[in-house]
């Protein structure tokens, strides 16, 4: 049985950075949204000790069919032959944030899913500016922390909490200023096992975005 942790996952697959700025507030039970000023939009409003992206990436071609944004020898190299899930964004909690695409391993609790942070763009708030954001807000995110590059683009890992001692690693990796991509891999053994997949899909996806 495939048992995929759904809470991490709707955050990393579906809330993202993006949908974080457009998180409710409650008064007198009532939500209400939070305000959009330019402190809500303007990433550099954030923290300037955001990472910048001096060569941006374009990944429209993938938001109609974000599983191919990874390649297949990759997905082979990792036992992954049946055809991702994919899911277009939308207003549910697992597609607000932008399209993505989810593989498993049948039988064995392991998972794979891959998504674009377009939702979180256009409501004013993507990129690692906005993860940076949703981590000092803790609204959702409660654990951020510097990843290496990626193929020289820059990442953290980042959730609700820090899984990767357990075997399951989040990476979201900016291909612009106001865009970012997440790669989540769970039911893995370990940090180094799980958080390696991650990375090595990410570059999988750098290297389809850039038409190698």
């Amino acid at each position: 049985m495939f048992r995929i942790n759904l809470g991490v996952l709707a955050v990393l697959v579906a809330v993202s950075a993006g949908s974080l700025a457009a998180c409710t507030t409650t008064k007198d039970g009532t939500a209400s949204p939070s305000p959009t000023g330019s402190a809500a939009t303007n990433p550099s409003s954030v923290d300037p000790a955001v990472p910048k992206v001096a060569v941006p990436l374009d990944a429209s071609k993938y938001v109609s069919d974000t599983c191919a944004v990874v390649s297949k020898d990759v997905l082979t190299s990792l036992r992954y032959t049946d055809p991702g899930r994919y899911q277009a964004r939308g207003d549910t909690l697992f597609t607000k944030a932008g399209p993505s695409c989810l593989w498993k391993l049948q039988g064995e609790g392991i998972g794979l899913s891959v998504s674009l942070g377009t939702g979180s763009r256009d409501e004013g708030a993507g990129g690692l500016a906005g993860i940076y954001r949703g981590y000092a807000d803790k609204t959702y995110i409660r654990f951020l922390e510097p990843a290496p590059a990626v193929d020289g683009y820059p990442a953290v890992y980042w959730g609700p909490l820090d899984e990767r001692p357990m075997g399951s690693c989040g990476i979201g990796v900016g291909i612009a200023d106001d865009l970012t991509f997440d790669v989540y891999a769970q039911g893995y053994q370990g940090a180094d096992d799980s958080c390696g997949v991650a990375k090595q899909v990410a570059s999988s996806v750098i290297k389809t975005l850039k038409g190698a």
